[in-house]
C-alpha cells in the first residue's frame, strides 16, 4: 500500500507542495474537481499531454480602455510537470501593436522569491482543475477593436509544446479576444510599420539570364531593398558577421531576385554522405543551419501567416522549398517535414562565390544568389502573375547558423515566419505604373523600440521548423517566456 502511494506521488506533483496551512485554505476556491458545467467558452489545448487549457471566461467580454476585465482560465493537470514551470499570459492589440505580459498577475501566479509561482503548474495535482484569474485594466494605448489573449507554460527559455488546439505556432495557446468597443482602423501607420518596395516589371524585350552576375540592363533599373538590418532592432547591422541586400524584378513568366551577401567566411557544409542529420526527412537540406539566403512569400498581402511560401538557397546552390498552410504548419519532428516540402517551385538559380567555399583559414568577400521563380509556383495566390498594383507580403534574409539580417526586422514580435512583419511589395510596370505605396526601399528604423533585441529563444525546446531566428553569436536579453 505504501509503495502504491509513493508511485502515485511520483507520477504527479502535489497541489499542496510547499504551502503553509494558511495558503492551503486560501487556495481552496482555486482548485476544483471538474470543469464548471456552466462554462461557456470551452477549449481543448493540449500541452504535451501534461496540462490542458479546458476553458475560459472574460467578464465582461467588452471592456473599453480604462475599464477592468476579469480573465479566468481553467487548467486541468493530466500528468507530472517538473519544478520551475510557470504560467504566462500575453495580450496583444494588432492595430497599435501594443503588448502586455501578465505572467505574475493573479492569485495562483504570485511569485515566491526564486521558487516560481505559489500555485503554478509544478504544484498541481493530477485530475484537478485550477482556476487562474487575472483582473486587467484595458490600457489607454490600445487602439484596436479587440485584444487577443495568449497563454502557455514556460521555464527559463523554454515553453511546453502545444500538441493540439488553437495556437500561434510559437507554443502560445490562442485563448480568445476581448472586445474593446473601439472602431477598427484600416492600415494604421506607426513606428512599427514594415518597409515597402515597388517591384518593377522588365521593359519589353529585356531578359534576365540566371548566372549569378546580375549584369543585365533589367537589374540596373530594378528596385533594391538597401542594406538588410538587425532583425531585433531594425537598426543597421554592426555586429552580425553577415550583411546583405536584394533586388526584385519580374515579367509575365517569373519573379526574379538577386541577393548580394557579404560574408568573411562563406560556408556551404552539406554532404549527404557525411552527415545525414543535415537533411530533413524528405531529403531537403537544412540550409538554415549554415549560410543561406531566404525568401518568405505571402501572396495574399494580408500578413496573416496563412498560405505562404519559403525558399532558401545556399552558397552551394542547394535549395530548400516548402509551403505552409498556417504559421509553421504542418510540421513534423526534429527532422520535419517542415510544411509541405513536396511543393516544388521549379525555379532556376545560380550562385557566384567571391572567395573559397568551406575554407576557414582565408577571408572571403561573400556570395551572390540569382533566382527565377515561375509564377505558376505560387498557386495559392489570387493572381499569378500578379496584376499591376497587387500587393504581396514578403521578407528576405541573409543567414548564418539560424541567425540573420533582414529586409524587414522582426522587432521581437515572433520569428522569421511571422508574416505581420513581412514587408509590402507592390508589383508595378517598368515606368512605375501601379504603385499605390511610397517606394521606401530600406526599412523604417524603429529606434528605441522595446521589442528589439529579444530574438533568441523563440523555439527553445525542440526545433519545430526552420528559421527560429536565434542570434547565436550576439544574443540579446532573453525573453521571460
Amino acid at each position: 500500500m505504501l509503495l502504491g502511494s509513493m508511485l502515485f506521488l511520483n507520477a504527479c506533483v502535489s497541489g499542496s507542495k510547499g504551502l503553509s496551512a494558511e495558503e492551503k485554505e486560501k487556495f481552496k476556491p482555486y482548485i476544483l474537481e471538474s470543469v464548471p458545467a456552466d462554462l461557456v467558452h470551452k477549449t481543448d489545448v493540449n500541452f504535451e499531454n501534461r496540462v490542458h487549457l479546458v476553458g475560459y471566461k472574460f467578464e465582461p467580454e467588452l471592456a473599453k480602455p480604462g475599464e477592468d476585465v476579469k480573465m479566468t482560465l481553467y487548467w486541468r493537470c493530466d500528468d507530472k510537470v517538473d519544478d520551475g514551470w510557470m504560467l504566462f499570459t500575453h495580450v496583444h492589440d494588432e492595430v497599435s501593436d501594443f503588448k502586455d505580459n501578465l505572467d505574475v498577475q493573479g492569485a495562483i501566479r504570485e511569485k515566491r522569491g526564486d521558487q516560481g509561482q505559489v500555485l503554478g503548474p509544478d504544484r498541481w495535482e493530477r485530475g484537478k482543475v485550477y482556476v487562474d484569474s487575472i483582473t486587467y485594466k484595458i490600457p489607454a494605448a490600445v487602439k484596436g477593436p479587440e485584444l487577443t489573449v495568449y497563454t502557455g507554460i514556460w521555464k527559463g527559455g523554454q515553453r511546453l509544446h502545444v500538441v493540439q488546439g488553437p495556437n500561434d505556432g510559437d507554443n502560445r495557446a490562442i485563448v480568445g479576444k476581448i472586445k474593446t468597443g473601439l472602431e477598427a482602423v484600416k492600415n494604421p501607420h506607426t513606428k512599427l510599420d514594415v518597409p515597402t518596395l515597388n517591384a518593377k516589371k522588365l521593359a519589353a524585350g529585356e531578359k534576365i539570364v540566371i548566372d549569378g552576375k546580375a549584369d543585365e540592363k533589367g537589374w540596373a533599373g530594378a528596385t533594391s531593398t538597401g542594406p538588410f538590418v538587425d532583425v531585433g532592432t531594425g537598426k543597421p547591422n554592426t555586429t552580425f558577421p553577415v550583411n546583405g541586400s536584394l533586388k526584385l524584378a519580374w515579367d509575365d513568366q517569373n519573379l526574379y531576385a538577386f541577393f548580394e551577401v557579404t560574408d568573411p567566411v562563406v560556408w556551404g557544409g552539406f554532404d549527404k554522405a557525411k552527415k545525414e542529420s543535415d537533411f530533413t526527412s524528405t531529403g531537403l537540406p537544412k540550409l538554415w543551419t549554415h549560410d543561406t539566403v531566404e525568401l518568405m512569400v505571402d501572396p495574399d498581402g494580408d500578413g496573416d501567416s496563412k498560405d505562404y511560401y519559403e525558399l532558401q538557397i545556399n552558397p552551394q546552390n542547394l535549395v530548400f522549398h516548402s509551403q505552409f498552410d498556417t504559421l509553421q504548419q504542418p510540421k513534423g519532428g526534429e527532422n520535419g517535414p517542415f510544411g509541405h516540402e513536396d511543393w516544388d517551385p521549379k525555379l532556376k538559380s545560380a550562385v557566384v562565390v567571391k572567395g573559397t567555399i568551406d575554407k576557414n583559414d582565408d577571408k572571403d568577400e561573400g556570395y551572390n544568389v540569382e533566382v527565377a521563380i515561375p509564377w505558376a509556383a505560387f498557386g495559392k495566390a489570387k493572381n499569378h502573375p500578379p496584376k499591376l498594383g497587387d500587393e504581396w507580403r514578403m521578407n528576405f534574409y541573409a543567414m548564418q547558423d539560424n541567425s540573420g539580417v533582414a529586409w524587414s526586422p522582426i522587432l521581437g514580435k515572433g520569428n522569421f515566419h511571422h508574416a505581420p512583419r513581412f514587408g509590402r511589395v507592390t508589383w508595378v510596370d517598368a515606368e512605375g505604373k501601379g504603385a499605390v505605396i511610397p517606394d521606401a526601399g530600406a526599412p523604417l528604423q524603429a529606434a528605441g523600440d522595446a521589442g528589439g533585441g529579444a530574438i533568441g529563444n523563440l523555439h527553445p525546446v525542440l526545433p519545430v521548423g526552420p528559421n527560429i531566428g536565434q542570434y547565436r553569436r550576439t544574443p540579446g536579453p532573453k525573453p521571460s517566456n
